[in-house]
Order: C-alpha cells, then structure tokens, then sequence
C-alpha cells in the first residue's frame, strides 16, 4: 500500500523544468515548485529584462525572487530515491536528431510538439500545458514546432511579422507599414499566402505539363535512336553481304562505307545520347522543383511559406538545350537501294555511283539539324579510325577524302585489282 502511495506521488516530486525528480527544491510565491538549478538557470537568462516569470503559470516578479531550499519538501524527494523509484520522462518523449528540442526541458530534451511565436520558444507536451490552462497565455500564438523561430520576428522592431508587403515582396511587422513600408501595398500574411498560392498552383501545372512533354520527347529520341541503330546494323549486314559478292577491289569500298556508316552512327547516336542526358537532367531537376513546390503547397505556416516560395518561383532549366526536331531521313535505306544498284551496274557506273553513297549516308540523322562541330573533317578521322579498326589489313592510305569545304565531298580509293 505504500508503494502505492509513492507511486501516485512521484509526479508530484517532478520538476516541470527537467521533467526529473525534484532536486534542492524551492517553491516560490505562486506555489509551484522546481529545482532550485533550474529555476535559478530560468531567471538568469531573464536578468536583461528585469522582469522574473514563473515557467509554468507566468506570472510575474520585480524585483527577482529569493528563493532558498524547503527542507521538508528535500526530506521527502530523499525518501523517493531511497525507494529506487525515480521521476523520469517516457523514452518515447526524448528528442531526436530530426526533431525540435524543448527549450524548457534540462538535462535529456523532450520532443517539442508546439513552439509559441510570442514566448520564441518551443514546447514539449508538459511545458506546454501552461499555455492551455493559464490565462496569461491565452493570446499566445501556438504553431508547429519550429526551429526558424526567430526568422519570423522583424530584425529591426523584433515584432511579430503578421504582414505581407507586396511592393518590396517580404514580409514585415505591424510596426515597418509605419516606417519604411510605408504607403506600401501590403495584407495580411494570410492573404499574401493565399494569393502566391495561387501562383503557386499555376507554376505546379506549368511544371508538369513541361515534365510530360520533355517524357514524351525523351520517348521518341530513344524510339527513334532505337530506329536509327537498328537501321543501320541492317545497312552494314546488307553492305557486306552485297560486297562479298564482288571482286576484291570492291571489297575495299564495302570496308569504305561500312566504316563509313559506322562513323555516322556514332556522330548520330553520340549527339543523341548528348541530348538525351540533357533531357534526362532537366526532367529529374523539374521533378525535384516538383517536390518543393508539392511540399510548399502544404506548409501550413504563412511566413515560411513566403520566405521559401521564391527559391521555388525562380525559374530553372537550361537555356542552352535545343528544341527536339527528329530528322526526316531517318534509316539507310536509300544506302541499301544505292549498294543494290551498285552491284547490278558495277562495270558501267562503278565510279559515278560509288560517291552517291557516302553523300546518302551522311545524310541520315537521328536530329535535325546536327550540330556544328560534327564537321566534315571530324566525320572524315571518325570513318579512317573505324575503318583502321575492322579492316587493318586495308592501308590507311586507301582512304582519300578530299574537296573539304566545297558544296559536296568528294572521295577518291586508289583502284587496285
């Protein structure tokens, strides 16, 4: 039965700062009582004012109280400690890494569930309670716990900012519409929250209408790189199977303009997966501006709303990125029916028609039009490096382009029998 007793009056003995079992306690003129450390800790900081606050009722003391131990009241919290049962806060309360610290609690810091922009300060669930129950802070403004308390007060009045000013877009206190805002277009932050809202929602559908048809696009160039690629391993099965039926001169040229077609395919497909990754980047960039405008959309606070909804109003997105326009000649199947003709009129046309080809195959893209620096020259070391690569038995010397600059590139091979 007595362990009973003490069990009920164990948090009797805690003291409301620390959430512990009382130690040196001293009671003061409101009748609530603390430890004698925490509660000299609490006015120290309030030394500057003057002005001496109970933390748990608020009421007020000047000049700042003498407090001293109460003997009797330490016999009986001995007696406590004595049992082994001590007064100490669910594990559950403790604060976290993520969470927002009681500013009352000492020792261990409790979870703060609310933060109040009139005492700048944040709660656990036991320091708050005065809050709820004494008069004194029924004007009290109570709002999710906060670390960007102090964000919230006017640097120059430390006044509560409560207005929007949209002529100078930031927010002031009651005190700078008087000041340096004066004449100003300003609202409530309420209001000013509810306007870029608003403005907000707009961008959010702007947004996502841009994500889907960067989607879309990035869809067709992979379809049509797809195309491309698929087009031209047919283009080169079709070449040698074409050109293995020939002599061995013509042989060498089936090594040109397969080489040729390779080098095309990787100007093409490189450029293609260039702007791929660019695509790529951008869609993941608006999906993350995505994210934060989704999250800024619910953040029930006024002026943190409005102080982060400028990072987001800033546009982003590269400038430099081309419109996607695919090429309309877009397979080698005009280097296919050239390779078919070529066979069929070798004696008559073999040098006439041969410098239709490598024209015909510089003509596919996969995007329209290439960029400037794939230029002639760099086609020309791209096809001599492929062509070294699967025909090193050919001279390198076999391949001869020249005219560069002129309207159309000529090639030369020297004839060999």
């Amino acid at each position: 039965m007595a362990e009973a007793n003490i069990s009920v009056a164990q948090d009797q003995f805690s003291c409301p700062i620390c959430l512990d079992l009382i130690k040196d306690p001293v009671a003061i003129s409101c009748g609530h009582t603390f430890c004698m450390v925490c509660i000299s800790g609490c006015w120290d900081q309030e030394d500057q004012k003057g002005v001496y606050s109970c933390p748990q009722c608020r009421q007020t003391f000047t000049p700042r109280p003498v407090v001293s131990k109460n003997s009797m009241l330490a016999e009986v919290v001995e007696t406590l400690k004595n049992t082994g049962l001590q007064a100490t806060r669910p594990a559950h309360c403790s604060a976290g890494p993520e969470d927002v610290e009681c500013d009352f609690c000492t020792g261990r810091k409790s979870k703060a569930i609310k933060s109040c922009l009139v005492c700048l300060a944040s709660f656990c669930e036991t320091h708050l309670q005065p809050h709820y129950e004494s008069p004194a802070f029924k004007k009290h403004k109570l709002v999710e716990a906060s670390r960007r308390l102090q964000e919230q007060i006017c640097s120059q009045h430390d006044k509560l900012l409560e207005v929007y000013c949209h002529t100078d877009q930031q927010c002031i206190c009651m005190l700078c519409t008087m000041d340096e805002h004066k004449g100003h277009d300003t609202v409530s932050v309420a209001a000013g929250r509810a306007d870029k809202q608003k403005q907000l929602l707009e961008m959010q559908g702007n947004s996502k209408q841009r994500i889907q048809e960067r989607e879309k696009e990035l869809q067709e160039l992979i379809k049509a790189m797809e195309t491309h690629k698929m087009s031209a391993q047919t283009a080169v099965q079709e070449t040698e199977r074409i050109f293995t039926e020939l002599i061995k001169s013509i042989e060498r040229r089936c090594s040109e303009l397969t080489a040729l077609i390779r080098a095309q395919e990787e100007a093409a497909v490189s450029r293609a997966e260039e702007v791929m990754k660019q695509l790529e980047q951008e869609i993941a960039e608006l999906k993350r501006r995505d994210a934060e405008m989704e999250e800024l959309s619910h953040t029930e606070d006024p002026v943190q709303f409005l102080q982060s909804f400028q990072s987001v109003a800033t546009p982003t997105g590269s400038s430099n990125l081309p419109i996607i326009t695919f090429s309309s000649t877009l397979t080698f199947e005009d280097v296919i029916t050239s390779v078919s003709q070529l066979r069929e009129n070798v004696e008559e046309c073999y040098n006439a028609e041969f410098v239709k080809i490598p024209s015909g195959v510089r003509d596919v893209h996969i995007l329209s039009p290439p960029p400037p620096r794939i230029t002639m020259q760099m086609l020309n070391m791209q096809t001599q490096r492929l062509h070294q690569l699967h025909y090193p038995e050919v001279p390198s010397t076999a391949f001869k382009p020249y005219g560069y600059g002129t309207a159309k590139a000529r090639f030369s091979m020297t004839r060999q029998m």
